[in-house]
């Protein structure tokens, strides 16, 4: 929902959030819209973020920090999705949730701006789903805790490989040590959707790994059954889904599990898509 600063000189409004969602709304027609509060800072700024520049801004006053910071800002931002939900299936959830604070501190706001709303007599779900980003090592490590405060899950892997690894993924000297493969990050993606489904809630994992047909067998093997991607990266992730069985999948991510290092797992899993149909898969298995 960035976007929502970013177009403008001055923070939307609470009608100018009302005016994007609903939108969003109508055009799923029935089908259920998730919406991130704002993802603010790292490399999104607003003209007034640029004024006073931070020194590492990936690890700075952004995303769910920044809302924390901005609290009339962000109660008109929760004001317009509850006020949203009553016109559709919204879920709602949280970026870069670093700490259980953090997280209650969001849900306190969203409980106290839902009894002004009971007052005003304005409608909204009142079941509406609360969700978490899964994208620090703090917050996987701790997935299970997060569980049971949370309907759902998304986890993040641009920045969960990015902080797991201590990476900067848009810096050229050191780009080729982001790798979404490296065993840690196979370790508590893992481990979040072992969380999730012991709480009994829905885990779902965006960014690129998502839109890679490399990773596709093994978060499916992981358990993973809702994948976030871009539109043109649909296609192919979908001929390798309908091309595997859900134990082919389990099995490859047995075997990834007991590896140690990144060079290993991207080997398996190249092998593995080779088999399906090397000429279809090809720019993916190559070295």
């Amino acid at each position: 929902t960035e976007f929502l600063w970013l177009t403008r000189k001055e923070p939307p409004t609470e009608q100018d959030h009302m005016d994007a969602y609903l939108r969003a709304i109508n055009l799923l027609k029935g089908k259920p819209l998730t919406i991130r509060t704002c993802d603010l800072g790292a490399d999104k700024y607003t003209q007034a973020q640029m004024e006073e520049p931070e020194r590492n801004p990936f690890l700075g006053l952004r995303s769910i920090r920044h809302s924390l910071a901005n609290p009339a800002e962000f109660k008109l931002q929760l004001r317009a999705i509850l006020r949203a939900s009553a016109h559709g299936p919204v879920k709602m959830m949280f970026p870069l949730v670093s700490n259980l604070m953090e997280l209650r501190q969001g849900k306190l706001m969203l409980a106290d701006i839902s009894e002004e709303l009971e007052d005003e007599g304005i409608a909204f779900d009142r079941q509406m789903p609360v969700g978490v980003m899964i994208e620090v090592p703090s917050a996987a490590l701790m997935a299970r805790v997060f569980a049971a405060e949370s309907n759902f899950f998304s986890i993040g892997t641009n920045d969960l490989v990015q902080y797991t690894l201590a990476v900067d993924r848009g810096n050229e000297r050191v780009a080729h040590l982001y790798q979404s493969a490296h065993p840690a990050v196979v370790y508590l993606a893992k481990s979040i959707v072992r969380a999730a489904r012991s709480a009994q809630i829905d885990c779902s994992l965006c960014g690129e790994m998502a839109g890679e047909p490399l990773f596709s067998m093994l978060l499916l093997g992981m358990g993973l059954r809702t994948l976030s991607m871009v539109p043109d990266q649909i296609p192919v992730i979908k001929r390798v889904i309908r091309s595997v069985t859900i134990e082919q999948c389990e099995r490859l991510a047995r075997r990834v599990g007991s590896f140690d290092s990144e060079r290993q797992v991207e080997t398996a899993l190249r092998d593995e898509l080779r088999k399906l149909d090397p000429d279809v898969f090809g720019h993916w298995v190559s070295e």
